[in-house]
């Protein structure tokens, strides 16, 4: 299961990230992973001091946000780095590394995440496309927008015709290891918190202890 959500950046962020991006230098993407065929792109050079700070921007508006939060149970968020596409460039069929290799440690990689920077309307391609079976769900965010998915699920970008495509990605280590019983608690939640008060108090006060033994039991 995946999750778009609007306006995780605030409009001005996505100007600063933008300002960001046009100064600091960028390197080949598969400089983090060599191996990975797949990867066509171009990244952030993070050593340059103004590339944490567009990531420093990017994180603190992931953590700050309820919606993202309550999907993904987070224990630890990876840097998100600045990803640039040009014409021509994609990134083919792929499942995100179990692991993310981290200053403090490596980072169980529950869910990815796509955090938009560049405004659809600029370029053309460059969708991210989520393999369902033998279903595709092809999505292109708003400036701002994010799209949370199970890093087990395979993905790609489709290469970009014109313009420039330009996202921040990141990985999640959840605190529920199981994607089914993250997806559960997230249903439990959604449901507690849109019929809650229309329960009599006992029932509520029941479903509540149900999510609250749940969470204790599958916190990994």
């Amino acid at each position: 299961m995946f999750l778009v959500v609007r306006n995780v950046l605030t409009p001005a962020e996505v100007e600063q990230i933008r300002a960001i991006a046009k100064s600091v230098r960028f390197v080949e993407g598969r400089a983090s992973n060599p191996h990975n065929l797949a990867k066509d792109n171009l990244q952030m050079d993070v050593t340059q001091p103004d590339a944490m700070r567009a990531s420093n921007i990017a994180g603190a508006a992931i953590m700050r946000n309820e919606e993202i939060k309550n999907f993904v149970f987070p224990r630890r968020v990876a840097t998100p780095l600045l990803a640039r596409y040009e014409p021509g460039m994609k990134y083919g069929v792929h499942a995100d590394a179990a692991f993310i290799p981290l200053p403090n440690g490596p980072l169980r990689s529950d869910m990815s995440g796509t955090l938009w920077i560049a405004d659809p309307s600029t370029y053309e391609g460059g969708e991210l496309t989520i393999h369902l079976g033998s279903e595709t769900v092809s999505v292109k965010g708003e400036p701002g927008s994010m799209v949370v998915y199970p890093s087990t699920t395979l993905h790609e970008v489709t290469p970009v015709t014109k313009g420039q495509r330009l996202v921040l990605i990141t990985f999640i280590e959840s605190t529920i290891v199981d994607q089914i019983d993250r997806e559960l608690l997230w249903q439990l939640n959604e449901i507690y918190a849109l019929e809650g008060l229309k329960m009599d108090w006992e029932n509520r006060t029941r479903l509540q202890y149900v999510i609250s033994s749940l969470h204790r039991k599958w916190v990994g």
